[in-house]
């Protein structure tokens, strides 16, 4: 599945399916064919994908600074950190809560 986040607040944020269903259950939302966050739920979307962020980026610091502490050689990502990942949407989700515009998928 590919998902294709929409405002008319911004530009759309394409992400493949395993991504883009993290990211909803990030927010609180069920992974869906389609589905909307409506504006009086963007601040809390917000909120929880910076949250989960934040524990990203210091669980990975946490690992890195054990490997430093063992002696080993620093860690990289194997992946796209959840950082790089979300920022687009939760740019696309501040446009669309200062616009008051919902965020639809889809539709």
């Amino acid at each position: 599945m590919l998902y294709k986040f929409k405002s008319k607040a911004g530009a759309d944020v394409i992400m493949l399916g395993p991504q883009g269903d993290q990211l909803l259950r990030l927010i609180g939302k069920q992974p869906a064919a389609q589905g909307i966050v409506a504006e009086s739920d963007q601040a809390a979307a917000i909120a929880a994908l910076l949250q989960a962020v934040e524990l990203d980026e210091a669980q990975f610091a946490a690992a890195q600074a054990e490997a430093l502490a063992a002696g080993e050689a620093p860690l990289q990502r194997a992946e796209v950190s959840l950082k790089q990942r979300a920022w687009p949407f939760v740019e696309l989700l501040r446009a669309a809560q200062q616009a008051q515009v919902p965020v639809v998928w889809g539709v």
